[in-house]
């Protein structure tokens, strides 16, 4: 049973920085992509930054420049991190490991405030 434990998110001021991470357990590590997907309320989730089982990385258009997804395989752990952060970054951010199927945690509070 894979399980996912994101932690690292916060209240942060608009600039400010925060890193995210995901634990991950229960399989095999490197054989799952992982990526970062957030949600605001009312919205519907969506992507963020992506990284292959072979450290290829993506991000939407949106999303260039001031995120950076990255994996450790020994430490069976996805990070993310998060620059420049704007109060409109404000959201639930889920990490989701995926081979046959999709896996989520949690979610992970980041509020970007004065």
């Amino acid at each position: 049973q894979v399980r996912l434990v994101e932690s690292g998110g916060g209240l942060v001021q608009p600039g400010g920085s925060l890193r995210l991470s995901c634990a991950f357990s229960g399989s095999i590590f490197s054989m799952f992509a992982m990526a970062w997907y957030r949600r605001t309320p009312g919205q519907l989730r969506e992507l963020v930054a992506a990284i292959s089982s072979g450290g290829i990385t993506n991000y939407p258009d949106s999303m260039k420049g001031r995120f950076t997804i990255s994996r450790d395989n020994a430490k069976n752990t996805v990070y993310l991190q998060l620059n420049g952060l704007k109060p409109e970054d404000t959201a639930v951010y889920y990490c989701n490991a995926r081979n046959v199927a999709d896996h989520w945690g949690q979610g992970t509070q980041v509020t970007v405030s004065s």
